[in-house]
C-alpha cells in the first residue's frame, strides 16, 4: 500500500513526499482510513511506529475540507500531550505535514512565559498543541475557547494519567462541544485509560497493531548485573572502549541525574543532563545539543521517555530501572525507530531486580545477561551516595537512641569483644532501671534562688 491508496490530498501527499515517506506503517494504515471516515479511535501501537503522522494526516485532511471564515480563526482541533517535548514534537510534525495547507496550528507548554502564548492565540489558530496544565490557565485567564473544536486528541493517554492529568482532562472534556470527533493514541493501555475511554469515545474503533506492551522488536536488550557504586564507572568504560557517540542515559531521580552528568563532564566524556527542574530553555536547548551530536551522552529521567524523536539513536542506557514497568518500553523506544536496529542496556543492581523481573513479565522476554568486564585498571569513580529505598544507613537519631539504650560507642582503643558489648548493655539495662529523677531546679519550683542562698548563708 502507498499514501496515495489512502485517500490523501495532493498538499498532503506532496508533504508526505518532502518527508522521505513512500509506505504508510501499519499504524497508520489502518487508523488513517478510519479517521476519514469519521470514526472515533482507541489506538495502541508500540512506540516509534508514526502513530502521529497516523492521526495529523487524517485530521489536516478533514480540517482542510472546511475552511474558517476569513479573519475567523477558532481552535478547531485540540491535542493534548503529557510532556512539554512530546509537544514540541507533535507540533513539528503537525507544522511539516500542514506545509502546503491553509491551516495554523501553535503549540503552549508550562515552564516559559504565558504572554507570548496569549499573544499568538490573539491571531488566531486552527490546531492547538498544548500540556494539560498550561492550556487550563489559559482557559482561566481567557485567552483561549474551546467551543469550537472538532477534534479532541489524547497522544500517551496513560501517561498523563500518571502525571495525575486525569482532573484536567475531565475539565476540558466539559469545555469541548459534545459532537466532536475522539482520538486516542497510547503505546500502552491500562484498566485506568479503558476506564477513561468509555466516558470520551463513542463506538470507537480498536486499532492494535503490535501486541500491548511489547517492546521495540528491533531492540537489542542486554543487561549487566553490578553493585550501585560501579555503575558509573562501567559506563564509562562502555562508552570508551565501545566508541559510543551518542547515548541516551536514563536516571530515576532529578538529582541522580545531575550528578551522573557531572562524573561523565569529569571524565572528558561531553553530557548534558534534562529533567523536570530544568527551564524549558534549558531543556530545548539541551536535546538540540544532542541531536546536534555536539554531545555525546545526554542523561534524563522519564520526562524524556516519550515524545523524543532522535534520528537514529543508537544506544540507550538504563542507569537505574524505572519504577513502573511500562516506562521501560518507552524508554528503549527512543532507539531503534523507522525500521533501524537499535541498543538498549541495563545496568541492574541488587535492589532492581525485582523492578527486572516485572518489567521481564510485562514484555514477556528474558534479557541477556552480560558478563561484567574488568574494571580494576580503570580510574574509580566516587562512590553515588544513595537516595530514598537504596539508602541503608541507620538514621542519626536511631543510632542515638541505640547509644542511649547502653548501646555504647566502641573505645578508642579498638572495637569491642562481645563479651564486653553484653556486659555495657546489661551494665545499661541496670543503670536504666535505678536512674532517680533529679530533683527540678530551684528556679523552675517557683522559688526564689536568692533567698534559698539567702537562707543557707542564714
Amino acid at each position: 500500500m502507498t499514501f496515495d491508496q489512502l485517500g490523501l490530498n495532493q498538499g498532503l501527499l506532496r508533504a508526505v513526499q518532502d518527508k522521505g515517506y513512500t509506505t504508510p506503517s501499519p499504524i497508520q494504515a489502518k487508523a488513517i482510513p478510519a479517521i476519514l471516515s469519521g470514526r472515533d479511535i482507541l489506538a495502541t501501537a508500540q512506540t516509534g511506529t508514526g502513530k502521529t503522522a497516523g492521526f495529523t494526516l487524517p485530521m489536516l485532511q478533514k480540517l482542510s475540507e472546511k475552511t474558517s471564515e476569513k479573519g475567523h480563526r477558532p481552535i478547531r482541533a485540540l491535542i493534548l500531550t503529557p510532556t512539554r517535548e512530546l509537544a514540541a514534537q507533535v507540533s513539528e510534525s503537525v507544522s511539516a505535514y500542514s506545509a502546503h495547507l491553509p491551516l495554523k496550528n501553535m503549540v503552549v507548554f508550562g515552564g516559559v512565559n504565558i504572554n507570548p502564548q496569549k499573544a499568538q492565540l490573539r491571531g488566531g489558530v486552527d490546531i492547538l498543541i498544548a500540556t494539560p496544565g498550561r492550556l487550563m490557565d489559559l482557559h482561566q485567564q481567557k485567552a483561549l475557547s474551546l467551543g469550537q473544536v472538532e477534534f479532541l486528541i489524547l497522544d500517551e493517554a496513560d501517561r498523563m494519567l500518571d502525571m495525575g492529568f486525569i482532573h484536567d482532562i475531565r475539565r476540558v472534556i466539559k469545555l469541548v462541544p459534545a459532537q466532536r470527533q475522539n482520538l486516542m493514541f497510547s503505546a500502552t493501555f491500562s484498566k485506568e485509560i479503558r476506564e477513561l475511554t468509555e466516558q470520551i469515545l463513542i463506538d470507537p474503533q480498536v486499532i492494535e497493531v503490535a501486541p500491548e506492551n511489547a517492546s521495540a522488536e528491533r531492540v537489542t536488550q542486554q543487561v549487566y548485573h553490578l553493585h550501585p557504586s560501579h555503575k558509573a564507572t562501567l559506563l564509562c568504560h562502555l562508552i570508551d572502549s565501545n566508541k559510543w557517540e551518542q547515548v541516551l542515559v536514563f536516571t530515576r531521580t532529578k538529582h541522580g541525574a545531575d550528578r551522573l552528568c557531572k562524573r561523565l563532564d569529569a571524565k572528558d566524556i561531553s553530557c548534558v543532563a534534562i529533567h523536570g527542574n530544568k527551564s524549558q530553555t534549558q531543556r530545548t536547548k539541551a536535546l538540540e545539543k544532542f541531536k546536534e551530536r555536539k554531545v555525546k551522552v545526554m542523561v534524563a529521567t522519564d520526562i524524556a521517555a516519550r515524545g523524543l524523536d532522535i534520528k537514529e539513536l543508537p544506544h540507550v542506557v538504563n542507569f537505574e530501572l524505572p519504577n513502573v514497568p511500562e516506562d521501560y518500553v518507552h524508554r528503549i523506544g527512543r532507539t531503534g525507530r523507522a525500521g533501524l536496529e537499535g541498543h538498549a542496556i541495563s545496568l541492574v543492581g541488587d535492589e532492581e531486580r525485582l523492578f527486572l523481573k516485572r518489567i521481564e513479565r510485562l514484555i514477556d522476554k528474558t534479557m541477556l545477561v552480560l558478563p561484567m568486564p574488568v574494571l580494576k585498571n580503570l580510574p574509580n569513580l566516587p562512590e553515588p551516595k544513595l537516595e530514598g529505598d537504596q539508602a541503608k544507613e541507620t538514621p542519626k537519631h536511631h543510632r542515638d537512641r541505640s547509644q542511649r539504650n547502653g548501646y555504647a560507642k566502641p573505645s578508642k582503643g579498638g572495637p569491642r569483644s562481645a563479651q564486653a558489648t553484653v556486659d555495657a548493655r546489661t551494665e545499661g539495662n541496670v543503670v536504666k532501671k535505678s536512674f532517680k529523677k533529679k530533683p527540678k531546679a530551684a528556679s523552675r519550683r517557683g522559688i526564689n534562688p536568692l533567698s534559698t542562698l539567702g537562707s543557707k548563708k542564714a
